[in-house]
């Protein structure tokens, strides 16, 4: 028969430790909250601690500094991007339409990036805290790669050189279009990401077309825009 004292002594560490986790999200939802609506630089911890419900106090039994937050926060996110980029960029059917595989991971993409607003606020603020820039940078350089991957499918016969250039380029229009779509809500938002999906596809059409002559579902070919 199990003793249960011992039990309870080694259920107790686990609610406390079930406990803290809660509070570390909350305090976190709580900052990208505050560092979306004033910008990481105005931001303080009174201000974090206001908006999550507690005392600076019982933040700073978790966070010594808004630094601190900021950093724990874009980790986290960060980690969580490169997952959602990953799925989004998986190898797809070369049979798969241009438009198709554009607007699917597009879509992945912009909305881990409106979900998570507050990644962009930190990363276009005067201030970057700790090394977020560095591992925004890393990311951004193995998700151009996964780009190259998921290219190779649709321009097999281009030279490497080709398909890294078109790659970067693709990440460049594609963070320039988001900056865009993250300034509108709603309808607006919308129309900017059916914009940005368009502008990807028109670039990319022609060269796909040039470089294979590639035929579209019906077997017809594809003629460029």
């Amino acid at each position: 028969m199990p003793d249960t004292a011992d039990s309870q002594g080694k259920e107790q560490p686990r609610r406390r430790q079930a406990r803290g986790e809660r509070r570390i999200a909350q305090l976190l939802q709580a900052a990208a909250n505050v560092f979306c609506s004033t910008g990481y630089t105005a931001a303080s911890t009174n201000a974090i601690a206001r908006e999550a419900g507690v005392s600076p106090g019982t933040l700073y039994q978790f966070f010594p500094n808004k630094e601190a937050i900021a950093i724990e926060l874009s980790d986290r996110l960060v980690h969580e991007m490169r997952e959602t980029y990953g799925e989004a960029l998986a190898p797809v059917d070369p049979g798969t339409p241009l438009e198709e595989a554009v607007g699917a991971a597009v879509d992945r993409f912009i909305a881990f990036n409106t979900e998570h607003p507050v990644l962009f606020a930190l990363m276009h603020g005067p201030d970057i805290p700790g090394r977020i820039a560095e591992e925004h940078d890393a990311l951004h350089s193995t998700l151009a790669g996964r780009i190259e991957g998921l290219l190779a499918v649709f321009l097999p016969d281009a030279p490497p050189a080709d398909v890294t250039r078109t790659a970067h380029v693709c990440l460049g229009i594609y963070k320039a279009g988001l900056e865009l779509v993250l300034a509108h809500e709603g309808a607006e938002r919308e129309a900017y990401v059916r914009e940005l999906k368009n502008v990807l596809v028109r670039y990319l059409d022609p060269l796909v077309c040039d470089g294979l002559g590639r035929t579209d579902p019906t077997g017809l070919p594809r003629t460029a825009t």
